[in-house]
């Protein structure tokens, strides 16, 4: 008995040693990691347009084509947007920087005029118009370097499509062999599939009305700002906050402070209308994770993946939660990741099995 009891701890602390090592391992090895794990994702997410072309009687090796074809259009689309975006920015970058030094001049002018000049010299060198130019430009490369591995993950999107026929037959085997129940697994690809898929068509309707709203109000590259509304928004809690950035620091720079208002309000508007009216019915049974749980797991994949991880925080969240619920021995983790009205069925179930009589 004692010796069951010593051999927990060191039992539990052996279980943590090895997640914190492989957490090291994924953050080291992340530039290999990452370009697979988006791969990865895109592929659960062709294969439901797959399944529904297969339905229709479309062969299996002609429905894989199709839908790789539409990937590789989006994806060099992409590209190619955000690469002449990045060339015309910088061509007109000198025009830019003389507006915004006349809009920040008149800026500090204003607060000399109410008193204020304390710092201000030292407020302007940090707050250079060409600090700002410079910081917008490596946004705008950065945002380029995300589809730096184009190549890469279209090779590896390929392969796994070519794959995905075989993979439920080596579930079954792997069930046949082990004797237990790999049902989990199916319940991990619907899930993500659910919630990737649907995020996709809900961010493609706010890049859509980012794009008419800045349209009419003038602002020019309204295509970017609507892609980068549409990529960043798979950035839980922060995202869409994040994309509106660059576009009202540009209306200001380009129409002024009326356009920067214009802009603002056009960001606000869409968001309060996509998060509160059109993301909850689409998403209906949610992502099974608390809001806490969400906003800290961006932060802690994105510290072990980089940019890549705050895109698939979300859907690398889930899994995990998936995984920890087949053990009982790590199911309460899994309560603690969820929400409260999970945790309270989790109690009730609990309940009614003390109730039942043996």
């Amino acid at each position: 008995m004692e010796n069951k009891i010593l051999k927990q701890p060191s039992s539990k602390a052996v279980v943590v040693a090895a997640y914190l090592i492989i957490i090291a391992i994924v953050k080291y090895s992340a530039s290999i990691v990452t370009p697979i794990l988006l791969a990865l994702f895109i592929t659960i997410v062709c294969a439901q347009p797959i399944k529904w072309l297969k339905g229709k009687r479309v062969p299996g090796g002609m429905a894989i084509f199709i839908v790789l074809i539409l990937v590789l259009g989006i994806l060099f689309g992409f590209g190619e947007v955000i690469g002449r975006s990045v060339i015309q920015f910088s061509e007109d970058s000198s025009v830019y920087a003389h507006r915004l030094n006349d809009i920040m001049s008149s800026l500090f002018d204003t607060l000399r005029g109410l008193g204020m000049n304390v710092s201000l010299e030292k407020l302007e060198q940090s707050i250079s118009p060409n600090s700002i130019m410079n910081a917008s430009a490596s946004f705008l490369g950065a945002l380029g370097g995300l589809m730096s591995n184009t190549f890469l993950i279209t090779f590896i999107i390929i392969f796994m499509l070519l794959e995905i026929n075989s993979f439920n037959i080596k579930v079954t085997a792997i069930t046949n062999i082990s004797g237990g129940s790999m049902s989990y697994i199916k319940r991990i690809d619907q899930s993500i599939r659910h919630y990737l898929g649907l995020m996709t068509i809900i961010s493609f309707i706010t890049g859509l009305l980012i794009y008419i709203s800045l349209m009419l109000i003038g602002v020019e590259y309204a295509i970017l700002w609507a892609l980068i509304a549409f990529i960043f928004n798979f950035i839980p809690n922060i995202g869409s906050i994040l994309a509106s950035f660059p576009a009202i620091l540009f209306a200001m720079i380009q129409l002024g402070l009326g356009g920067a208002l214009w802009t603002m309000g056009a960001y606000a508007a869409i968001n309060m209308i996509i998060g509160n009216v059109v993301q909850p019915p689409i998403m209906g049974k949610g992502m099974g994770l608390s809001t806490l749980v969400v906003f800290i797991s961006l932060i802690f994949w994105g510290y072990v993946l980089g940019t890549v991880g705050m895109f698939l925080s979300v859907p690398l969240t889930m899994v995990v939660k998936n995984v920890l619920e087949q053990k009982e021995s790590t199911r309460w983790f899994s309560i603690i990741l969820g929400t409260e009205k999970a945790a309270k069925e989790v109690m009730e179930q609990t309940a009614s099995k003390l109730k039942t009589p043996i």
